[in-house]
């Protein structure tokens, strides 16, 4: 079966009744849950697949690539109007969203979120069914050193993320790399800096962390600053409409991040969070005037959230051609596929093509739905900044602990996310930037684990990082990346 045969197949089974509605069901569950700090498309997808057990593969599991991207489309919500991020790949927004909305421009910062989702998601779509069997291939060829290389680009940007010192950018950054090592070492199985505590072995969960530097270190700086709680129409809703000016400013970073997230999105491993960051900081980098950004700049918002979402879709790419996830969510997805009966891979493409098709073509009508669905509910999401402070305030809490407990029903979690709205609260004291420890607390496992499979493969060597073409571009990148930035710094003291 050819492409074009194949995607006509995909389009019949995506407008069938059944598969309409299936997708709206999934999208509508997706950005409900994507809202809610602590539950995530993985809970959502495993909860789902003894639902569908038994059901026809094809509309299930359109149902839960919708249940996916919906929720990345839906997590930017909470991340604009409470600065409490509902899913890990919402976190970038956070950074501009949340200013905006604290400007009195909740309205507007949701809609640019909104029409970014849509286009970024869009493009991808479109990427993901011209190029989806070609680019198994280019997904193949990143190996260890080539992830380590990535991970370290990634990396090198950190003084993006910060507003002030650089150093202080760092010491954020090794504090995280610091607790990226808890745990149980995967290679050796030995206990790493757990004191004896069981409840450290696994490591610590992401949300733990990210709700405690932003939700729980923002109650704090609220109920610090007794003023902001009585000034209860400080924050304004404000309108939905964006003139030329803020579309101008859309459209580039839109376009080029929603490339670049579906490129990132393809890699087996790195994942809409990963693609949201590299957008920011890559969108920072280039920028006329970088010093907008994390003050409520349209382009700080646009940027990841046209690549997370595109991210989602490249996801789909060593999934649907490998049967190889790309994320923690499509890994989950994998085992939706092998419950149904479906074996995802090359052959995927002839034996099943109403699935493989299917689930792609479904993604542009659940993108449709999706803007369709939140364009019309902004008003009604930003009237979340109407409730009282105080009340406000509350609700911010009980969701965090709610959404902490749900992942392990372990109280020791409890504790670790207050430990964390206090370090949270400390660091804003003492401006030492939050995003440098989320983002290294999310490539540090990633990138040690790459570089010790590197040093297998070589036997120790660190030549390897220099024999493999692609590791040794990304290498030169991450050396210029990070060169220039001190380079100009000191231009302008001798200035």
């Amino acid at each position: 079966m050819g492409s074009l045969e194949g995607i006509l197949t995909g389009f019949q089974v995506a407008f069938s009744l059944e598969g309409v509605l299936f997708v709206l069901i999934g999208v509508f569950v997706g950005t409900f849950i994507g809202m809610l700090p602590g539950l995530g498309p993985i809970s959502a997808i495993a909860v789902m697949i003894p639902i569908t057990f038994g059901m026809d593969p094809a509309p299930a599991l359109v149902m839960m690539a919708g249940v996916y991207y919906g929720a990345i489309f839906g997590g930017s919500t909470s991340s604009i109007l409470l600065n409490a991020p509902g899913v890990s790949g919402a976190v970038a927004t956070a950074f501009d969203g949340y200013p905006m909305a604290q400007q009195g421009k909740a309205g507007k910062a949701l809609a640019i979120a909104a029409i970014c989702s849509f286009f970024g998601g869009t493009v991808s779509v479109l990427l993901l069914m011209l190029l989806a069997p070609a680019l198994s291939s280019v997904a193949i060829a990143f190996g260890p050193p080539a992830y380590f290389a990535l991970m370290l680009m990634g990396l090198t940007a950190i003084s993006s993320l910060s507003e002030g010192s650089t150093i202080k950018a760092l010491l954020s950054a090794v504090a995280g790399f610091m607790v990226a090592t808890i745990g149980i070492d995967a290679q050796t199985g030995t206990q790493r800096f757990t004191f004896g505590n069981v409840n450290l072995l696994e490591g610590l969960d992401f949300l733990v962390i990210a709700l405690g530097l932003f939700a729980l270190a923002e109650v704090c700086t609220l109920i610090i600053n007794r003023k902001d709680l009585s000034q209860e129409n400080t924050h304004k809703i404000g309108s939905m409409k964006l003139s030329k000016e803020d579309i101008n400013e859309m459209k580039g970073p839109a376009t080029r991040q929603s490339l670049l997230g579906f490129i990132i999105g393809v890699l087996p491993g790195a994942g809409a969070t990963i693609a949201s960051f590299i957008a920011y900081i890559s969108e920072k980098k280039i920028a006329k005037n970088p010093e907008e950004f994390g003050k409520g700049s349209v382009r700080g918002l646009a940027a990841p959230e046209a690549a997370n979402n595109a991210a989602t879709s490249g996801a789909f790419v060593p999934l649907l051609s490998l049967g190889i996830p790309g994320s923690g969510t499509t890994a989950v997805m994998l085992g939706a596929f092998l419950v149904l009966g479906v074996q995802p891979g090359p052959l995927l493409m002839t034996d099943r093509p109403e699935i493989f098709w299917g689930v792609i073509a479904s993604m542009y009508i659940g993108n449709v739905f999706l803007l369709i669905l939140n364009l019309p509910l902004i008003p009604y999401f930003a009237k979340i900044l109407k409730i009282p402070r105080p009340l406000l305030i509350s609700l911010v809490i009980m969701f965090s602990i709610i959404g902490v407990y749900a992942i392990s029903f372990n109280t020791f979690d409890l504790y670790m996310l207050l430990l964390f709205g206090v370090v949270g609260f400390l660091m804003r004291i003492f401006s030492f930037p939050a995003p440098p420890f989320i983002l290294a607390f999310i490539l540090g496992g990633m990138m040690e684990q790459a570089f010790r499979q590197s040093l297998t493969i070589s036997n120790g060597s660190l030549m390897i990082f220099v024999q493999d073409p692609i590791a040794l571009s990304l290498l030169i990148v991450s050396l210029l990346s990070f060169v220039f930035p001190l380079v100009r710094q000191l231009r302008k003291r001798k200035g």
